[in-house]
């Protein structure tokens, strides 16, 4: 090798790469986008605001705002009543467990209770007038089936006390102390009962829930007006606690408008399927 080549004797150049992490990355057919923080951060802000620049809080108004307990009371005094009744439920003594519950609607009937209890014989009879009562409603909704072919009362019933004997049997609730029974209560013969929810009251309210849609006001006026002295009757003798009474209300009128969506669904699928293969329920 000569002097003038191992001049121009040159050293192989060797080329580094720098790999550079793709800005997708699949994995299991699952694009992840690699972004840098900024970038992320700026994003999930803009998508932040885009979520609440067109929040209907946003539209309000001083007149929405004073107008609120103008126009909408009731939710205003449903909202109030939440205040206070947080109030009330966090600041409450709790009842033991070796004391009888507290109920208001025993103390608001002391005096009828003792009443009752020094006359059993006012008692039976006011028992078996409450019976009587028990009575109407069954026969009123049986009628409005058998004889007026407006089945929905009738499925109310079943589907109330279906759900009352679930749930009765689910919470054994203790029979107060003070309960004065009677043999001509219903059920009649002093036979044990579920104490939640009362079906009293919430078969009276889906009897006086029917005669309402049939405008006979008179007749529903004289059902609310024996309920509401059932009611006071059940508390006076610890037959049922306030709590079984208010819910009893509550499981009329909610059973009632289930099976009124029973019946229509019913009605849809007549139209649907063709006549009814069973006329019983056809209404």
């Amino acid at each position: 090798m000569t002097v003038e080549k191992l001049h121009h004797r040159t050293v192989p150049q060797t080329t580094t790469t720098i790999l550079q992490p793709p800005n997708n990355i699949s994995i299991n057919k699952i694009n992840l986008k690699n972004t840098h923080n900024h970038e992320t951060t700026t994003s999930l802000s803009h998508r932040w605001w885009w979520l609440f620049s067109d929040a209907f809080c946003l539209r309000w108004t001083a007149a929405d705002v004073f107008g609120l307990l103008k126009y909408h009371p009731v939710p205003c005094f449903f909202g109030v009543s939440l205040l206070f009744f947080m109030g009330v439920e966090y600041t409450l003594w709790m009842v033991p467990s070796s004391s009888p519950p507290f109920d208001i609607g025993f103390v608001a009937t002391a005096w009828l209770h003792r009443v009752l209890a020094a006359s059993p014989v006012l008692n039976t009879v006011l028992a078996g007038l409450n019976t009587v009562f028990v009575g109407m409603q069954t026969t009123y909704i049986l009628w409005t089936w058998v004889v007026e072919g407006r089945p929905r009362a009738t499925v109310a019933t079943l589907f109330m006390f279906t759900c009352r004997g679930i749930l009765g049997y689910s919470t054994q609730l203790p029979l107060p102390e003070e309960f004065l029974g009677s043999g001509a209560d219903f059920p009649v013969g002093n036979v044990s009962f579920f104490l939640f929810f009362s079906g009293h009251v919430a078969g009276s309210v889906i009897a006086s829930l029917d005669m309402r849609r049939m405008r006979r006001w008179e007749l529903a006026f004289l059902f609310d007006t024996l309920n509401l002295l059932q009611v006071v009757r059940l508390l006076s003798t610890r037959g049922h606690y306030t709590i079984d009474l208010a819910i009893g209300v509550g499981a009329g009128m909610l059973f009632d408008s289930l099976a009124g969506k029973y019946m229509n669904s019913v009605v849809v699928a007549k139209d649907v399927d063709g006549p009814y293969t069973n006329r019983a329920l056809s209404s």
